[in-house]
């Protein structure tokens, strides 16, 4: 599936109890856009005592856990939809209880407020000097105005990673994303860690820019955040941005079903043989 271009691998726990335990190891794998089926990053997806809810497990491309993807949650959320026929549901993540509401291919989440919000400041990296503003949403999330004339285009390969990795941002460094005004709206470009590179969308660095535009006057609300991949994901404040809530509404598509070949699998030191369902 894919949330504003941002695309994932979902499971359903349900289908196999071994795959919370052997998925780990597979997730770099089953990501690679050469090797593998191609994803920004995995999600598990796996019953719990109340039928109203769903564990959400999430795993960067490279195999690293995140406690929080917002893209991911919707899809998780339109998973969960089709496949439990809960259209309201309350996604457990390792950041938050979650609440969202599907509708066709609409999903809305709800989310709290940041729990860490840095002050304006000035980054330098590649002999760039640029104002940002740190939120933590799940994941850090560093954001960054500018006013490129080329923004679509400018060139992120030196600056998105020296920027996500900076010595002065918190162990694990950030996702970066740099926005641009547009009229009543925002432009943003995201360069994310775990992925290591630029992604179409982040949907809680989404979030992230919106509260911070709102607060800064940029925008009113809702804001309406464009994606590079073309997608809109609209942030409207639960409170005074941006130290509030926030409801995330975007779309969240499917692309394929089906299952992993055996070769995939080979060589794994805890391989799964017999259930191997991916949707």
């Amino acid at each position: 599936m894919h949330g504003a271009g941002n695309d994932f691998l979902l499971f359903d726990g349900r289908e196999d109890p071994e795959l919370a335990a052997n998925l780990p190891e597979l997730v770099a794998r089953l990501c690679h856009r050469r090797y593998g089926l191609g994803a920004d990053g995995v999600l598990l997806l796996l019953p719990i005592e109340r039928h109203d809810e769903a564990r959400v497990i999430y795993f960067n491309s490279n195999g690293s856990r995140a406690s929080f993807c917002g893209n991911g949650s919707r899809c998780a959320a339109r998973f969960v939809a089709e496949r439990w026929g809960l259209t309201r549901v309350d996604l457990i993540t390792d950041f938050a209880v979650v609440p969202a509401e599907v509708v066709g291919s609409l999903v809305t989440l709800t989310l709290p407020a940041p729990t860490a919000i840095g002050e304006w400041r000035t980054w330098n990296s590649s002999g760039d000097s640029l104002r940002g503003r740190l939120l933590v949403i799940g994941v850090p999330h560093l954001v960054v105005p500018v006013d490129w004339d080329d923004f679509e285009s400018h060139p992120l390969a030196a600056l998105g990673p020296a920027l996500r990795g900076h010595p002065e941002l918190p162990p694990g460094g950030a996702n970066v994303h740099f926005v641009s005004v547009d009229g009543a709206d925002l432009r943003i470009r995201s360069w994310e860690r775990g992925v290591e590179g630029e992604t179409l969308a982040c949907g809680s660095g989404a979030v992230a820019t919106g509260l911070i535009a709102l607060a800064e006057g940029w925008v009113v609300s809702p804001a309406r955040v464009h994606t590079a991949s073309g997608r809109v994901l609209d942030v409207m404040p639960i409170g005074v941005p941006p130290g509030c809530g926030a409801r995330l509404t975007g779309p969240a598509e499917w692309i394929a079903a089906g299952d992993v070949a055996p070769e995939l699998l080979d060589g794994l030191t805890t391989p799964t043989r017999d259930r191997r369902h991916l949707t």
